[in-house]
C-alpha cells in the first residue's frame, strides 16, 4: 500500500514540475514571430519592459550627433535594448575614426557581450574587431556594412541598393521617361561619403536605372561629373559640401539655363543643395526647383517637401531597424538562429544580414507615411502646420 501512495506522490511531483515549466514565460522571441511584427509593435521605446536581457551589457556606437538620423537611431536602439533588459553603453564619435576605434577598445574592456556599431568608415576597423573576436564578442554591423574583416557577424540594414533604385525610379516616373518623354532634362548627380559602403550601393542602385537615359541623351549631365566617389562624393555627408558643389555647378555649367533634376543620395546633402540653389533665385516661376531626392525624411527635409523644395525621401523607419537589433542580439545570447533574410559580401566573407523595409515620403503621403504612423508629431515638423 505505502508503495502505491508512494508512487501516486511521485506523478503528482512530476505534473505539477510541468505545469510549471509551461506556465514560465519564454526567453526571447522566436525570429518568427519578430520578423512579422508590424512597425507599431517594434517601436520599443514604449514597450512594456522585460528581463530578457537581464545582466547583459551591449555596446552601441554611433557616428555623429551632427545628423538627426543618427540621434534618432542611437536613442531607438538604447530604448529598445533596454525595454528588454539590456544595459546600454552608448556612444558618439563625432564622425573620427580614431575616437570609435577607441570606443570600442573601451567597450570590449568592460566585457560588452554584443557590440552594435554603425560604423565611420566601415574598412578602419579591422584592427579592434581582432580585438572583439579574440574575446569571443559577436558584432552586429548596423546599416553601414563593416569591411575588410571576418570579425562582423551580423548586418541589420536597409536595402541599400534598393534606396538609390527607388531614387532613379522616382525621376523617372516623374518626368516620365518611361511613357516615352525625351526632355532633354538636364541633371546633376551627388554622392555620399566615400568611406561610407552604404554610398556605393546607393550611386549604384540610382546609376543603373538611370544610366541608359543619359547614354541617350535624355538626361543630359552638363558637368559630365558622374562618378563615384572621384567626381560626386561628399565627404562626411555635409551639407556645407553639398551646397559648395552646388554652388560651383550652377556658377559653371547653368549660368543659362535652369537644371531640371538633382540626384542627392540623402537629406543632409539635399539641405546644402536646396540653400545653393536658393541662393541662384530657384523656387520662382521662371526657375522652378528641380527634382531633388533624399534620404532619411529629417525634419527639416520634411518641411523642404511641404513647401515644394524638395521632392521625396526615402523613410527608414529607425524604429524597425532597432527591433531587429533586438531580434538579432536576443537570438545570439540564447544560441539560436539569427534572423538573416540576405548576405553581403565584404570583401573578406559573406556576411548574414536582414534588410528592413524602405518607402519614399513625397508632398502626397507624407502626413500618413510619418505623423499618422507616430513616428513625428506634426509639430516637430516645419511648416507642417
Amino acid at each position: 500500500m505505502s508503495k502505491k501512495i508512494g508512487g501516486l506522490l511521485l506523478v503528482l511531483v512530476m505534473l505539477v514540475a510541468m505545469f510549471a515549466a509551461c506556465s514560465s514565460p519564454a526567453a526571447s522571441q522566436s525570429p518568427s514571430e519578430s520578423a512579422s511584427a508590424a512597425p507599431s509593435e517594434s517601436a520599443s521605446a514604449e514597450a512594456p519592459s522585460s528581463d530578457v536581457g537581464a545582466g547583459k551589457l551591449v555596446g552601441v556606437t554611433m557616428p555623429t550627433k551632427s545628423l538627426q538620423r543618427w540621434n534618432e537611431d542611437g536613442a531607438n536602439v538604447k530604448a529598445a535594448l533596454e525595454a528588454q533588459g539590456y544595459q546600454v553603453d552608448l556612444q558618439y564619435a563625432d564622425n573620427k575614426q580614431d575616437v570609435q576605434n577607441g570606443q570600442i577598445e573601451n567597450q570590449i574592456t568592460k566585457g560588452c557581450d554584443v557590440l552594435v556599431i554603425a560604423s565611420i568608415d566601415g574598412g578602419a576597423l579591422g584592427g579592434v574587431l581582432s580585438q572583439a573576436k579574440a574575446a569571443g564578442i559577436p558584432v552586429i554591423a548596423y546599416d553601414r556594412l563593416i569591411t575588410n574583416t571576418d570579425a562582423v557577424d551580423y548586418y541589420a540594414t536597409f536595402d541599400n541598393y534598393g534606396v538609390g533604385a527607388m531614387q532613379g525610379q522616382f525621376i523617372i516616373d516623374t518626368l516620365g521617361l518611361a511613357k516615352g518623354e525625351k526632355g532633354p532634362f538636364t541633371m546633376e548627380c551627388f554622392g555620399g561619403d566615400p568611406g561610407d559602403n552604404n554610398a556605393k550601393l546607393f550611386n549604384q542602385g540610382a546609376m543603373d536605372l538611370l544610366q541608359p537615359y543619359i547614354d541617350s541623351g535624355v538626361l543630359v549631365v552638363k558637368s559630365g561629373q558622374t562618378k563615384f566617389p572621384e567626381q560626386i562624393a561628399i565627404t562626411n555627408w555635409e551639407s556645407k559640401g553639398a551646397q559648395d558643389r552646388m554652388d560651383n555647378l550652377l556658377t559653371g555649367y547653368y549660368a543659362d539655363e535652369n537644371i531640371d533634376v538633382v540626384l542627392s543620395p540623402n537629406d543632409s546633402l539635399a539641405q546644402g543643395i536646396v540653400a545653393s540653389l536658393k541662393a541662384a533665385g530657384y523656387g520662382s516661376k521662371d526657375k522652378p526647383f528641380p527634382i531633388i531626392t533624399g534620404q532619411d525624411c529629417d525634419k527639416i527635409n520634411v518641411g523642404q517637401i511641404i513647401r515644394g523644395e524638395q521632392s521625396m525621401s526615402i523613410f527608414k523607419d529607425t524604429r524597425v531597424l532597432a527591433q531587429q537589433v533586438i531580434d538579432m542580439t536576443s537570438a545570439i545570447l540564447a544560441g539560436k538562429e539569427v534572423p538573416t533574410n540576405a548576405e553581403y559580401d565584404n570583401g573578406v566573407k559573406k556576411v548574414k544580414s536582414f534588410n528592413c523595409e524602405i518607402q519614399f515620403a513625397n508632398k502626397d503621403n507624407w502626413k500618413a507615411l510619418l505623423v499618422d504612423s507616430g513616428y513625428y508629431k506634426l509639430s516637430d515638423i516645419p511648416d507642417a502646420e
